[in-house]
């Protein structure tokens, strides 16, 4: 799982049956100074991801996300999804290892 902040929502004019009742985010995957300062909203260097959400995450809310293979495990068919929003952060504490 990796931590990241929302930025924006993706719009489609038609999707799949299989993701009704959700919606595709924007995330900005958080790297390790993005973690200690987790108020600020940084937009991360790496590419962001767009994110299946079914928890209801919105604008500068933190999220844990879950790629590649893990991120089908919630659908009870195969379902093409690279990305899958499994937990709202609602409170972070960081303490980089010295």
């Amino acid at each position: 799982m990796r931590l990241g902040r929302v930025i924006g929502r993706v719009t489609l004019s038609r999707q799949d049956p299989a993701f009704r009742g959700a919606r595709w985010l924007i995330v900005s995957p958080m790297s390790r100074p993005q973690l200690s300062r987790p108020d600020e909203e940084i937009v991360s260097a790496s590419a962001s991801a767009v994110v299946y959400d079914d928890l209801g995450a919105g604008r500068g809310d933190i999220i844990g996300f879950v790629e590649g293979a893990e991120a089908t495990a919630p659908f009870d068919r195969p379902t093409p999804i690279d990305a899958y929003n499994a937990a709202i952060i609602e409170n972070l504490n960081y303490q980089p290892a010295n």
